[in-house]
């Protein structure tokens, strides 16, 4: 059976992105991405609002399947390994600023709407995923999210966009830690429900 979950680099202090918007903390060494790209194994959708979209986009055209020598992802199998992953997963997008999407296999909602992402989790043949904070609050508001896994670096930033929804209760029970050269520590969790 699918599941909805949630991935997520997160500082220590808990914020996916900086108050100034920046992540560039938040870079995997090839040990962590591809570590990543083994959680994405499984994901055969993935749902993004407008600005995670936006951003995860570039994996359509980066890491090209035969890079140019010289060039640096011609170094990093991890990253043109997730580029593959990337690719070949549906995308769903939900906006109601985006006129259009630039990606193939990509379809734009402009809502979300909990009942109809609740279905296409119970009838996909592979786990689904949220990106990113914005969005994932609604899937846990809704009790959509049934895992969630946190790549958390050793570096606090002092606020900005939370991982986890700042207002909810969400109990999560820990179901795997990792820890890595880089001194990131990746938390996996299943949700706990009421």
């Amino acid at each position: 059976m699918a599941r909805l979950r949630y991935l997520m680099l997160t500082s220590l202090d808990g914020y996916a992105v900086d108050a100034g918007g920046r992540f560039d903390w938040a870079m995997p060494d090839e040990e962590l991405h591809a570590a990543v790209n083994d959680a994405s194994r499984d994901v055969g959708t993935y749902l993004y609002g407008r600005r995670m979209y936006e951003t995860m986009a570039a994996w359509q055209t980066m890491a090209p399947e035969h890079p140019a020598p010289g060039d640096p992802v011609e170094e990093s199998a991890a990253v043109r390994d997730f580029a593959r992953l990337w690719r070949a997963a549906d995308k769903i997008v939900f906006s109601t600023t985006l006129d259009d999407v630039a990606t193939p296999r990509t379809d734009l909602v402009d809502r979300f709407d909990p009942d109809e992402v609740r279905a296409l989790v119970e009838t996909a043949g592979s786990d689904v995923a949220v990106g990113g904070p914005t969005l994932a609050a609604a899937a846990f508001a809704a009790g959509l999210v049934d895992a969630v896994t946190l790549c958390v670096f050793p570096v606090s930033v002092g606020g900005g966009l939370p991982a986890l929804p700042p207002d909810q209760r969400v109990d999560l029970r820990l179901t795997g830690v990792r820890r890595f050269a880089s001194g990131v520590v990746q938390l996996d969790h299943d949700v706990v429900r009421a």
